[in-house]
């Protein structure tokens, strides 16, 4: 059933990664930098899961990195436990610059993860400000963890002062 059930969320990753980005968020937006989080360990709660992080928005122009706080919340399949992990998304926006804290905001989007021992996973979002923000998958997540995670998550991201 869990063999199932890994190869089930690691296919959705699969399938989230490789769809066109026009699919993800509208063609006229740009890539405006990257958003790295680290992620707290977490346990899984069969329908719902819940994971803080602490994550650094780096643009593409010379300004200082913003940082933000924030935690994904997930509805579906969680089941498991994770000591933590990395996360990057690319992050596109309709404009080059992005403000100081235009990040903060809510996020919805599409989850899958699978891991035993080391794992991959990967979340597509959109949100922040006024609905103007896309996080496309960058990298797979990397976990070290015992879990298989497949739903509909929503981020919650606010600037740290």
């Amino acid at each position: 059933m869990i063999k199932t059930i890994s190869t089930l969320a690691a296919l959705a990753a699969v399938a989230m990664l490789t769809a066109p980005a026009d699919a993800q968020a509208p063609g006229a937006w740009t890539q405006t930098g990257v958003l790295n989080c680290r992620l707290d360990p977490s346990i899984g709660f069969i329908i719902a899961g819940h994971q803080s992080m602490q994550c650094q928005f780096t643009q593409n122009a010379p300004i200082p990195p913003q940082n933000y706080e924030g935690a994904i919340n997930t509805v579906g399949i969680d089941i498991g436990i994770s000591a933590g992990g990395r996360l990057a998304w690319a992050v596109l926006a309709p404009t080059n610059g992005v403000a100081a804290g235009a990040l903060a905001g809510e996020y919805v989007g599409a989850s899958a993860d699978a891991a035993i021992g080391v794992g991959v996973g990967a979340n597509v979002l959109i949100g922040g400000s006024n609905r103007s923000v896309a996080l496309q998958p960058l990298s797979l997540e990397g976990s070290v963890a015992l879990n298989v995670t497949l739903g509909i998550s929503a981020l919650k991201l606010r600037p740290v002062r």
